[in-house]
C-alpha cells in the first residue's frame, strides 16, 4: 500500500515533502491537497510521469492536465505573450483558485498531451502544495479522482479511487474550498471564461475590462482537463481542480 503522510503536523509535512519530492524526481505520482480539491501530480517535464497521471485518472491525451507553480515569476518561463489583463489577474488572485490558459513557451521540453500550444497555469493557495512545488518545480496536477467520479475533498477519497497507482499521499486534512478553480482563456486580446468556479466570473471580467479596450467575452465551454483549468487548450472535467 502507498504511504500516507500526515502533513497537518510540522514533522509529518517535512517527512512527506522530502520523500514525495524524491519520488517525483524519479517519475512517481503524488496526491496532494490544494486550496480547491485534492490533486494528483507529476513532474511536468517528465512525459512518462504525465502519461502515468492520465492513465491513473482514465483520461486520454486530449485532456491534458494544468500546471501548478510556486512562484508568480515562473509564469514567464512557461508562457509567452502574456497579456496585461492576465498579469492583472495574477496580481489580484494568485495564489488562489484561478487558472489561466496561456500560450506556452515553444522551447519547453515537455509533453502534457494535446495542448494546441497552450498551457493552463495556476498558483495554489495551500502551504503543503506550495512547499512541494518549491522543492520540485512546476507540476502537472489534475483532480485526484477517476474521470467521471466525484472530486476528492479528503486524502481518503483520493486513495479510494486511485489506490496503488499513486506512490505517495500527502494528507493535509479536508479541503476547505471544494469548488474547482475558475478557468480563463488568456490566449487572445480579450479574456474568455472557460469554466465558472471559485472566483466570480463577473468580478474577473470587471477587472480585466480595465486593461483592455473592449469588453471581455464569456463562454460556456469547458476545456478538455485541467484540474482546474482549459483554441485548443488543456481541458478538465467540471470536478477537476
Amino acid at each position: 500500500m502507498s504511504p500516507v503522510f500526515d502533513c497537518t503536523t510540522p514533522e509529518g509535512r517535512q517527512d512527506g515533502i522530502a520523500k514525495a519530492s524524491a519520488g517525483i524526481r524519479l517519475g512517481d505520482l503524488v496526491v496532494l491537497p490544494t486550496d480547491t480539491l485534492y490533486g494528483i501530480g507529476a513532474d511536468a517535464f517528465s512525459p512518462d510521469a504525465v502519461q502515468r497521471l492520465l492513465d491513473a485518472k482514465g483520461r486520454g491525451r486530449e485532456m491534458p492536465p494544468p500546471v501548478l507553480v510556486a512562484d508568480v515569476r515562473t509564469i514567464d518561463g512557461l508562457a509567452t505573450d502574456v497579456p496585461d489583463y492576465a498579469r492583472a489577474l495574477i496580481e489580484r488572485y494568485w495564489p488562489g483558485p484561478l487558472t489561466l490558459v496561456l500560450k506556452a513557451q515553444p522551447s519547453l521540453m515537455w509533453d502534457l498531451g494535446d495542448t494546441g500550444g497552450t498551457v493552463a497555469v495556476r498558483m495554489p493557495d495551500h502551504e503543503v502544495a506550495l512547499d512541494l512545488l518549491k522543492e520540485v518545480g512546476p507540476m502537472a496536477v489534475s483532480s485526484a479522482n477517476r474521470t467521471g467520479h466525484p472530486a476528492s475533498r479528503t486524502v481518503i477519497d483520493a486513495a479510494t479511487q486511485l489506490g496503488a497507482s499513486v506512490e505517495f499521499y500527502l494528507d493535509g486534512g479536508p479541503v476547505t474550498g471544494g469548488l474547482p478553480s475558475t478557468i480563463v482563456d488568456c490566449t487572445h486580446d480579450e479574456p474568455t471564461i472557460l469554466r465558472r468556479g471559485a472566483i466570480d466570473a463577473d468580478e474577473i471580467l470587471a477587472l480585466t475590462a480595465e486593461h483592455i479596450q473592449s469588453p471581455a467575452g464569456t463562454s460556456d465551454d469547458t476545456p478538455a482537463d485541467t484540474s482546474d483549468d482549459t483554441a485548443p487548450a488543456p481541458e478538465e472535467s467540471s470536478n477537476d481542480e
